[in-house]
């Protein structure tokens, strides 16, 4: 069984890390990280480097394939990148085709959730909406063979539930116990619903730059040699 974990320039880290984590323990996976280009992939922050070996031509037909998100992939997903033409042809082919926080802009650019339930980021639901798809505040969405989550953390909870699916229960539990993952956060501040109203319009404000600024960043950079991603 193939999964691949598809990769940008500027992708969120605990976005692929937390699956990898969950998926590389499951006894005869193999786990691919891939980009549009082989080489050196940056985070969101440019401290994390990532060697990718295997390109999206070379994972035509993986039986899982995940998204994460990223600032930058509000920008892939509008400007159609390879990303997106590699999500559109492999997923005929997948058994689960999936996606953590923004990864889900994507998953729609690729046509893929129209009229379907779907997760992301509540910051960017609105954007979600606008491929067709209807924002829900899940935490994991699973849906005929597409499954989505909301933002960074719910990424394992993903992994854990496609685990028992295409695994079984017992082994994801078996993982989420090795891992130790019992979230007990210090602050229950985890959605907008919960968080006070001024931390949610700074947060907001936080994401939205971020955003905007990373995509001014990357328009201005495409075309430099020696980038890998999409």
């Amino acid at each position: 069984m193939i999964i691949a974990i598809g990769l940008y320039q500027g992708f969120t880290a605990l976005d692929a890390i937390g699956p990898y984590q969950v998926f590389t323990t499951v006894p005869g996976a193999e786990v691919v990280l891939c980009a549009a280009e082989t080489g050196m992939l940056d985070d969101d922050h440019n401290l994390l480097h990532l060697r990718i070996d295997a390109t999206f031509e070379e994972m035509p037909r993986p039986d899982i394939l995940l998204i994460p998100g990223g600032p930058a992939s509000l920008s892939l997903a509008r400007d159609r990148a390879p990303i997106v033409d590699w999500v559109r042809n492999a997923h005929p082919h997948t058994t689960w085709t999936t996606s953590v926080c923004t990864g889900s802009l994507i998953l729609g650019a690729a046509g893929l959730l129209g009229n379907r339930a779907a997760a992301t980021h509540w910051f960017f639901r609105d954007e979600l909406a606008k491929y067709g798809a209807q924002p829900t505040e899940q935490r994991v969405v699973m849906d005929d063979r597409i499954a989505t989550s909301a933002g960074s953390a719910a990424g394992i909870d993903l992994a854990l539930t496609l685990a028992a699916e295409f695994a079984s229960p017992e082994l994801a539990q078996g993982i989420q116990l090795a891992l130790e993952y019992d979230p007990r956060p210090p602050f229950d501040s985890g959605t907008p619903n919960k968080a006070a109203e001024p931390i949610v319009k700074i947060v907001s404000s936080m994401l939205d730059n971020f955003a905007n600024e990373y995509g001014r960043a990357t328009a201005a950079c495409k075309d430099l040699p020696g980038k890998a991603g999409a």
